[in-house]
């Protein structure tokens, strides 16, 4: 299943908005994530990231309500994100 994931940006590496890229907490697994679809990012933002690229920003209670969605279906297991 191909998902898009909520995460909260740790930091945000680069000036060149081709290869910014972030280190991305999915509720304590930390992944590097591009953000060429998302270069208004910033530290601290919530992002929806699909197969290793941030792909919009959204609020701290959609991040929540769609982790917990996510955890209730089981699919944070096959993704390898379960707490």
């Amino acid at each position: 299943m191909c998902l898009a994931v909520p995460g909260r940006v740790l930091n945000v590496v680069g000036d060149d908005p081709a290869f910014r890229s972030a280190n991305v907490d999915f509720c304590g697994v930390r992944k590097n994530v591009n953000l060429v679809y998302t270069p208004e990012a910033v530290a601290g933002d919530f992002v929806l990231v699909h197969v290793g690229f941030a792909i919009s920003r959204i609020d701290k209670e959609e991040a929540a309500r769609t982790f917990q969605y996510l955890q209730q279906i089981g699919a944070l297991e096959e993704e390898g994100l379960a707490r």
